[in-house]
């Protein structure tokens, strides 16, 4: 079993040793390299993922430029719930920005082991709301902030972002050209 699969399943405190064990070979593992698109725009997203290791950015073209919406790294799932269930076209792309190991699903592969393993489904709705519960809070608290401020939740919630993502995709993120971005650090830094 790969390592960041034992991982991910150990941590789910729901699964018994035994569980982990079955179900771990029904669970696709794929590895991606970095600048590969796992979708792109007007394609129906019949798979979605879990980050076991990487960084994946979520962006859309609007009237040509590049606008960075998310980025998803280890622990994070990346689905597009529309899509996804209603077969709907994506308006954005998932890149992967480092070489990638994520979890891969669809809808057969969930249905299959939903009916093997009945507690998975509990298991993935609670993940889903925990998840779509943050999502709300991070939209919420970004419509409502200033660049600065944006910038600062996004020092205390990813910093690890700073490190693994380029300054001009960081910045469109937040809502701000790079050189905003670099006025608001630098001002930061003068403060300190």
């Amino acid at each position: 079993m790969h390592e960041a699969l034992r991982a991910f399943l150990a941590d789910i405190d729901e699964l018994s040793d035994t569980d982990r064990e079955a179900i771990a070979p029904l669970i696709q593992v794929d590895e991606y390299p970095q600048g590969h698109l796992l979708l792109q725009a007007g394609e129906i997203a019949c798979r979605c993922y879990h980050v076991l290791r990487g960084c994946v950015r979520q962006y859309q073209l609007i009237d040509g430029k590049d606008k960075t919406t998310a980025f998803f790294t280890e622990g994070q799932t990346i689905v597009s719930f529309a899509s996804y269930t209603q077969q709907q076209p994506v308006a954005h792309y998932w890149e992967c920005l480092e070489d990638c190991v994520l979890i891969v699903g669809d809808m057969v592969q969930e249905r299959d082991a939903y009916e093997q393993f009945p507690q998975l489904e509990v298991i993935t709705r609670r993940m889903m709301a925990e998840d779509f519960g943050e999502m709300q809070r991070e939209m919420s608290a970004f419509m409502t902030a200033s660049p600065r401020d944006r910038y600062l939740r996004l020092l205390e919630t990813r910093p690890e972002l700073l490190q693994r993502v380029p300054q001009h995709q960081l910045a469109s993120f937040l809502g701000v050209t790079p050189e905003s971005l670099s006025r608001i650090r630098r001002r930061l830094r003068e403060r300190s």
